[in-house]
């Protein structure tokens, strides 16, 4: 299951806040801020789709995330590169470096992390 845009910038910010009352959520989105209703249906839906929990504290509840960030963002990398460039890695690689207009030194950068994991899997 996925997020639409306006549940993946609200889910943002409950990655950063780890855990948040609707006032904290609200107070961390940038001007023109989004209606409490809003956000309150946003919450209503991620929770439906297990992406969010909380835990009722007085008359208030208190959120937070069911999916680390780092699963959802892996997810969708890796269904992106299936779907768009026929599960090569490298060929999304390729399109990457090519087409996103990459430093000098974010170039360099990225190979120490390829050189890095290529040692990891040779040990």
């Amino acid at each position: 299951m996925t997020l639409t845009t306006a549940e993946e910038q609200l889910m943002q910010h409950l990655w950063k806040l780890k855990k948040a009352f609707m006032k904290e959520l609200l107070e961390a989105y940038q001007e023109p801020k989004p209606a409490p209703t809003t956000v309150a249906t946003l919450l209503k839906r991620m929770s439906d789709k297990k992406f969010v929990g909380y835990e009722e504290i007085g008359n208030s509840r208190q959120y937070f995330p069911l999916v680390r960030k780092n699963d959802y963002f892996s997810k969708h990398v890796n269904g992106l590169i299936q779907n768009f460039f026929g599960n090569s890695a490298s060929q999304f690689a390729s399109f990457f470096t090519t087409e996103t207009n990459l430093s000098e030194n974010e170039l360099k950068e990225l190979r120490s992390l390829i050189d890095e994991q290529i040692k990891k899997k040779q040990q």
